[in-house]
């Protein structure tokens, strides 16, 4: 069940980290949700550090360091993918 949530965390950082980015991404959707999952994964990671990552109730500061990081991972990967994929039509 832990790999479902995670799938399913993932999928939704990485829509909702589209829609913050501007301009069109080129990441295909998988590519997108395994960057959401390691941004929720490198999240987590970061509020366990901050002492945030179990707190009562609703965990702002965890969900906004997931969000944080699905983000930029999201950013990098699509820069990635327009190299790689630019790289392969030149060639």
């Amino acid at each position: 069940m832990g790999w479902l949530w995670a799938i399913i965390v993932g999928f939704v950082l990485a829509l909702i980290a589209k829609a913050i980015l501007p301009g069109k991404q080129h990441l295909p959707l998988w590519l997108a949700t395994i960057c959401g999952i390691g941004g929720a994964v490198l999240g987590n990671w970061a509020a366990g550090g901050m002492g945030i990552e179990e707190t009562p109730g609703f965990d702002w500061g965890r969900h906004a360091l997931q969000l944080v990081f699905a983000v930029a991972l999201v950013f990098l990967g699509d820069r990635a993918w327009i190299a790689l994929k630019g790289n392969k039509q030149r060639a």
